[in-house]
């Protein structure tokens, strides 16, 4: 068979977008690809939105748990990734927060309150219940030892100025508009968020 030059050029260009269009997906070439793929790891993982916690930015992150659910069983956190629908970082996370994961499995992690006692050179743990009943009876206390209901020209002024508030910065709009509600209802009058920290 004599073949010329532009012969060649011509056949070799039709067997390069052949197989070019096979590779891309477009024939039996890029099926058989498709077929050897190892399913994704987080294919049965459950997939559960949240708000990272390190900042004020509230980045949305995915956290993927390994588990069947069942109501005694404790689910394993394998991955933690940005949320691509997220308005504030759209799948983005900074170093702290791409780092969640090793912070979810540490061992120095905290999962129980701790209380020093008076005088005592230890921590020890301590229930939920010991350790917000005991917030609540010093805030009571110290609320009924320092309120301020009067200045001293008689002025109505409901303050109590020897307890502050620091809200969190993670919080949607609502929630932080109702920690404020609250803070004031009590007449703490030093009241800040963490974003401004």
């Amino acid at each position: 068979m004599q073949l010329s030059r532009r012969g060649f050029i011509k056949l070799t260009g039709a067997g390069l977008a052949a197989s070019s269009l096979g590779a891309l997906g477009f024939g039996p070439a890029g099926e058989a690809m498709a077929a050897a793929v190892r399913p994704f790891k987080l294919v049965a993982a459950t997939e559960t939105r949240n708000t990272c916690t390190y900042c004020s930015v509230a980045c949305g992150i995915l956290i993927y748990s390994m588990g069947d659910r069942a109501k005694n069983a404790r689910s394993n956190i394998i991955h933690i990734e940005g949320d691509p629908d997220h308005p504030v970082n759209r799948g983005t996370l900074c170093p702290k927060g791409a780092g969640l994961l090793d912070v979810v499995h540490a061992p120095t992690r905290l999962k129980t309150p701790r209380y020093r006692a008076p005088g005592a050179s230890e921590f020890k743990e301590v229930s939920w219940e010991f350790a917000l009943g005991r917030i609540a009876r010093l805030m009571k206390d110290d609320r009924d030892k320092n309120f301020i209901d009067k200045n001293k020209a008689g002025t109505t002024v409901n303050r109590w100025t020897t307890t502050g508030m620091l809200a969190a910065s993670a919080s949607s709009s609502e929630t932080a508009y109702l920690t404020w509600k609250v803070a004031r209802s009590l007449g703490m009058v030093v009241f800040d968020n963490q974003a401004r920290v």
